[in-house]
């Protein structure tokens, strides 16, 4: 039940065993405190079995961890270090309820443990019970003055739970302990403007400027606040104040762009940015922070990013051996969709350094609607890199698509070949794609073999769940298994049109048409690619369900929506449902 667990940490988690109080006169000699009185018997079981479910949790064997700490529990169920192991299980069961249930218990078993209060608090701020882990918080900073980083938490709490004055005293008492910093006058700032405090918050970004007077970035920092309000005047006394401070930071120059675009004047912001990228005084690495900063807010803007190119192929031309420049351009041109001028800069780019597997992975990702360019940059990166697994899952999806499909399943074992243990997902998804091919090549039993194979490693693998199911329902195969599976995939992503197919479908061929009807209306609904096999789907649970009508109308939208099928043809025809038996 645990064996693909990731165990849950709570914020500032401790190991147990440093948490628990020194041995006193009333505790035993193990270190284990004696929160009711147990015979000598039962404390020796209770002492074994809870070191043996530490030792079975180190180990990763989290089943029997469990089952060790239950039975502790069973003999002492106020034993707070058994109640905070069992709370960390039941969050990883979806069962956060009984979790805060077991560190209430622990907190009163041990009411002077700084682990299960932080525990607690954390776990009730995480589940949305914001007023409860406020309330647990202020208890912490109360008890614990001297550690400051529990306002923080608490500040979250408050600010969650809508009590933003209180809030702003939380990051008051932290800035005391901490100091002035920007992190939290800009919290402050934001929590002002929620009260509807503007000059209070603006006051917040001006403690900062007046405290570090010759730091231009708080002078553009309230320019900015200004320029978001409209002002545009007062922001600009404050950008003139950052220039003196100093005129070649880069927050000032794309600042002043931004001033420029907001006036109205789209060519001197150009001229801004321009400017700074031919001054010979700046470095490359200051001039593609400009540039960065540049795209960041035309992004944000929601501006055209292409008044950003010419910008970079000035900087190109200076710095034309500038890898990071190159891949921040080629990054730009592919979000443009500029996909042949994105592919010229990434190809330089391995030109220029054969190993930047980041230019690479571009080129491959470039490269998924042309299978033979696919399958050239594929084999070039086992070349340069043969230890990579997910180079050959590449060169195996090229192929699959060529319908070269000995060459698919070569490489796929190549890839799992150098795939290692830990990375039992990728070992999945190579298993998986086994099973894939083998179906295209109607060798079913090695399909469902590879399935399996593919679940052992991965029991949530979605893809392999649906697709061996859907296999198995269109073989009307052991429809048990494939309802459980597919059941599964639901379960994981219940708006899925593709899974929620796949589940009616079952149901369809196990002759349940109601559910079947239920499930692809559903697909139907969830679906965003405009599906026609799931149109034709509908018309045959149609047909089945009695409604011969509109089970025609469903079909012919369907061929209208471009399925072409002679049974598809023949079913309008006959206005009669006809099993495709050379489907796949």
């Amino acid at each position: 039940m645990f064996k693909q667990l990731i165990y849950f940490l709570f914020l500032l988690f401790l190991p147990v065993a440093q948490a628990w109080p020194h041995p006193s006169s009333e505790e035993d000699r193990s270190g284990l405190p004696n929160t009711k009185e147990l015979s000598s018997s039962a404390q020796r079981k209770f002492d074994y079995f809870f070191y043996e479910g530490i030792n079975l949790k180190n180990a990763g064997k989290y089943d029997a961890a469990f089952d060790a700490f239950n039975y502790c529990y069973a003999i002492d169920s106020t034993a707070a270090p058994v109640l905070y192991e069992l709370a960390n299980f039941y969050m990883q069961l979806n069962h956060p309820e009984i979790a805060v249930g077991l560190l209430k218990k622990a907190v009163e078993s041990s009411f002077d443990n700084f682990s299960y209060k932080i525990a607690l608090a954390s776990i009730t701020r995480n589940l949305g019970m914001f007023e409860k882990a406020a309330e647990a918080y202020e208890e912490l900073v109360k008890e614990y003055p001297e550690k400051a980083d529990l306002n923080f938490y608490l500040a979250e709490a408050l600010t969650q739970q809508g009590d933003i004055q209180k809030a702003i005293e939380a990051y008051n008492a932290l800035e005391t302990s901490m100091g002035m910093n920007e992190a939290l006058s800009m919290q402050k700032y934001r929590l002002y403007n929620m009260l509807g405090k503007p000059d209070r918050a603006l006051e917040e970004i001006g403690k900062l400027a007046n405290k570090y007077p010759m730091e231009s970035r708080y002078q553009i920092i309230l320019g900015d606040l200004h320029l978001d309000k409209g002002e545009t005047d007062k922001a600009l006394e404050f950008y003139e104040k950052a220039y003196t401070i100093d005129p070649t930071s880069p927050y000032y120059i794309v600042s002043m762009a931004n001033y420029y675009e907001i006036k109205g004047d789209k060519e001197t912001a150009e001229t801004q940015i321009r400017n700074a990228l031919i001054n010979e005084k700046l470095d490359v690495d200051t001039k593609v922070n400009i540039l960065s900063r540049y795209i960041v807010s035309l992004q944000q803007s929601q501006k055209d990013t292409e008044s950003a190119n010419p910008l970079f192929e000035t900087l190109l031309e200076q710095h034309p051996e500038d890898i990071e420049l190159r891949q921040m351009y080629g990054g730009l041109l592919t979000i443009q969709g500029k996909m042949d001028e994105a592919k010229f800069q990434f190809q330089l780019i391995t030109e220029m350094e054969p190993e930047n597997m980041a230019a690479w992975q571009q080129l491959l990702n470039l490269s998924v609607r042309d299978v033979p360019e696919m399958i050239r940059i594929s084999k070039k990166c086992i070349e340069l890199f043969p230890d990579v697994p997910q180079y050959y899952l590449w060169l195996g999806l090229a192929y699959f698509q060529d319908e070269n499909y000995q060459g698919a399943l070569q490489a796929y074992r190549e890839g799992i070949e150098v795939t290692t243990d830990e990375n039992l997902p990728l070992k999945s998804d190579f298993y998986g794609q086994i099973g894939d091919t083998y179906y295209y090549l109607n060798q079913m039993e090695q399909a469902y073999a590879a399935y399996d194979e593919a679940l052992k490693y991965n029991e949530r693998n979605m893809v392999v769940l649906n697709n061996y199911a859907y296999f198995l329902a269109l073989a009307k195969k052991d429809l048990v298994k494939a309802e459980r599976m597919s059941a599964l995939c639901i379960k994981l992503e219940p708006d899925n049109a593709t899974y929620l197919d796949t589940y009616a479908w079952i149901f369809f061929m196990q002759g349940n048409y109601t559910l079947a009807k239920f499930y692809i209306e559903k697909a139907l609904t969830s679906d965003r690619t405009g599906s026609d096999e799931l149109v034709d789907h509908y018309g045959d649970i149609l047909f089945m369900s009695g409604d011969v009508e509109k089970a025609v109308e469903q079909w012919i939208k369907a061929k209208e929506m471009g399925k072409e099928s002679p049974v598809l043809d023949q079913k309008i025809a006959e206005r009669k449902y006809i099993e495709d038996e050379n489907v796949k």
